[in-house]
């Protein structure tokens, strides 16, 4: 308030000079010669930083240990505190000024009616004033003429110079009433008249004052019961927000290794902890197919696995048994057969590996000319396929060996049941590249043309591990077209199967 009360006029306003200062500097003097005689101390200049260091890194340690709760309620409280308090300052200035400003028309006004009766030579003997406002009126030689009950009839509230002085700026000023005998601070206008008179108008401002004073006790005593209000509403509101992520955590912590399939509560509603929810469930759903894939891949390998280490041991064991009537070359013979079949399987089995450990992508992108890669790729089956590729270039982005391999899966796939050659062709069509694999054989009924693209998946009519494969070599093709960016499926070529592969031109 000491900003609206005017000038101040009391003493601790000038710099200290007595005693306490000449004791203060002689202390200082004294400190700074002991620590310029202890000089060899050793840490003695570095002790203070280093410890205010290590506070300040302990605050922030603590700060950060607490509760996402308790800091978010913190910060909100802190922001409510300054910008409350700074709304108090800004209404106690804006009050004042209104107020300042309303009595400042009230005494110009006053001060105008006087002027006013005084040039018109109606101005009362006895002058009054209901609402307080002190009035005299002072003729050309500086004599009062007139002056209201309670305003000093002998000695003006402004001397000649003071008036010339008011009267040139066109605004009211602070004045100390107590040499007056008015024991306020007064707000004073001048204003002239004619014939060289002068109309002095004061009022009290003591009334704006005790109203800054009822304010700032209000404000004082509110503020700090608003912020703990609305920081109590921080916390409960912060804490019902917060409450689905808790919910979030129990469900996450009642997830193991045997109860996969549980997923994460989803709150009503539709705000960001929900769409973490629904993400987080969705990302639980991929680990889950994952995992089980992975177990039924390696219950399906160790399956496989098992027929031809079997049969393999079954002929050492006989032939060690009866070594003399044993066709030691025909045991040979079987045991490499199988091992090949071993081979073929773990061949199968790296190539899904890195399939999946690439994530449905190719582990090299480069132009393909498919119309120079598929004659290549079935070169070595000589007369049991037919090609027949165009004349001008096909070309794929992608990897050729990748690409090399889904063609010899689909041909050995095709001659194990087929009678006549297996016909390949290739040709564009639009955007996309078109390679088609056909034989003659039995074909595949089609609600089972989807089914054979699984892994370790053989039909009822080729499940001898004899002549049949391990039910990789499907999948391995519908893998690594998918990561190409294509499709591939199997329709009817009446009589036999026809296998299509479509991949995006480059």
């Amino acid at each position: 308030m000491s900003a609206v009360t005017g000038p101040g006029t009391g003493p601790g306003t000038g710099p200290g000079t007595g005693p306490g200062a000449g004791q203060d500097a002689g202390r200082g003097t004294g400190q700074d010669t002991g620590g310029a005689g202890r000089a060899g101390a050793p840490g003695r200049g570095a002790g203070p930083g280093g410890t205010g260091a290590q506070q300040g890194g302990r605050a922030a340690g603590l700060w950060r240990r607490r509760s996402l709760r308790f800091r978010l309620t913190a910060a909100a409280s802190a922001v409510l505190a300054v910008a409350l308090a700074v709304s108090a300052y800004v209404m106690i200035g804006v009050l004042g000024n209104a107020l300042i400003t309303t009595i400042d028309e009230s005494i110009y006004q006053r001060a105008r009616d006087t002027v006013s009766l005084a040039d018109a030579g109606r101005l009362p003997d006895q002058m009054t004033s209901p609402d307080g406002t002190l009035l005299q009126v002072l003729d050309a030689t500086g004599r009062i003429t007139h002056a209201t009950p309670g305003t000093d009839r002998l000695v003006p509230l402004l001397d000649g110079p003071a008036r010339a002085a008011a009267i040139g700026a066109g605004r009211a000023r602070f004045l100390d009433g107590k040499p007056y005998g008015v024991p306020h601070l007064l707000r004073v206008r001048v204003l002239s008249a004619d014939h060289g008179r002068t109309v002095i108008a004061a009022r009290p401002f003591s009334e704006v004052q005790t109203s800054l004073a009822t304010a700032g006790h209000v404000l004082l005593i509110g503020t700090p019961l608003l912020l703990v209000l609305l920081a109590g509403a921080s916390w409960m509101i912060i804490g019902r927000t917060l409450r689905p992520i808790a919910a979030l955590r129990r469900g996450a912590e009642e997830i193991t290794d045997t109860a996969r399939s549980r997923r994460l509560p989803v709150p009503e509603a539709r705000d960001e902890v929900h769409s973490l929810a629904t993400t987080l469930n969705a990302m639980l759903a991929r680990l889950e197919k994952a995992d089980s894939r992975q177990r039924a891949l390696v219950s399906d390998a160790a399956h496989e696995l098992r027929s031809p280490l079997a049969s393999i041991r079954l002929q050492l064991e006989v032939a060690l048994g009866h070594p003399g009537g044993q066709d030691w070359r025909e045991t040979a013979e079987g045991v490499l057969e199988d091992t090949m079949r071993l081979s073929r399987l773990a061949e199968d089995l790296l190539a899904l590996a890195r399939l999946d450990e690439r994530g449905g992508t190719t582990a090299r992108r480069e132009p393909v000319e498919l119309d120079r890669l598929v004659p290549q790729a079935v070169e070595r089956y000589g007369g049991g396929v037919t090609v027949r590729v165009p004349d001008g270039p096909v070309t794929v982005a992608g990897d050729a060996l990748d690409l090399g391999r889904v063609l010899v899966n689909l041909v050995d796939n095709a001659l194990r049941h087929t009678c006549a050659p297996v016909r390949v062709e290739l040709r564009a069509e639009g955007a996309d590249a078109v390679l088609t694999v056909t034989d003659d054989g039995p074909g595949i009924p089609e609600p089972d043309r989807e089914r054979v693209f699984d892994r370790f998946t053989r039909l009822d009519s080729a499940r001898s591990r004899d002549e049949g494969g391990a039910g990789l070599g499907l999948a391995i093709v519908r893998e690594t077209v998918h990561a190409h960016g294509g499709a591939v499926h199997l329709e009817d070529a009446a009589p036999g199967l026809r296998a299509v592969v479509r991949l995006p031109l480059s």
